[in-house]
């Protein structure tokens, strides 16, 4: 499945077209989670979550049909979990995240899932006010969880993602995306 997400924005004339990731894609997203990430994930967690991991769902956003962008959920039944998500920061302030997070909403309820869980930066506020807008809200705090700095992570969490007030909340957000 690909999708073609429109921004607005006058300085970023080309959409962020997702679609699924593959084992060719790894190298590229590499170098985008070592640019964002003081502790990144090793390449052969990439591959195992795309060869072995059955709950695990991960795209890739293009621009021009460079990799720029790339994020991943679990699906459990009902319960989803954002395990990362990163732009290139070079590509960063152009929505190409918020497009990228919208779509993977629409993938998790696409397979069911009735609610989603992340966990984030207690620093990283402007990631918090996306996840905010989006409808998740802090449920609690896990002390000392990132290995780097023992910064905590806030978990976040927005349920009810197939009730009739989120779907209108997406398409909002849809529409001023578009």
């Amino acid at each position: 499945m690909k999708a073609e997400l429109s921004q607005r924005s006058s300085d970023r004339p080309e959409p962020l077209a997702i679609s699924p990731m593959g084992h060719a894609d790894i190298t590229d997203v590499l170098a985008i989670e070592r640019a964002s990430f003081v502790t990144t994930w090793p390449s052969d967690a990439f591959y195992n979550e795309l060869h072995t991991n059955k709950l695990a769902h991960y795209y890739v956003g293009r621009v021009d049909g460079k990799i720029v962008a790339y994020g991943g959920i679990w699906v459990i039944f009902e319960d989803s979990h954002i395990t990362t998500i990163a732009v290139a920061p070079a590509m960063r302030g152009r929505r190409y995240g918020e497009t990228l997070l919208l779509y993977l909403l629409d993938e998790a309820i696409a397979r069911g899932a009735s609610w989603m869980t992340l966990e984030v930066r207690e620093s990283n506020v402007g990631a918090q006010q996306l996840y905010r807008k989006y409808g998740f809200t802090t449920v609690t705090t896990r002390k000392g969880y990132y290995s780097d700095n023992n910064e905590n992570a806030l978990v976040m969490w927005a349920g009810n993602l197939k009730g009739e007030l989120f779907r209108a909340r997406l398409e909002a957000l849809r529409a001023r995306l578009a």
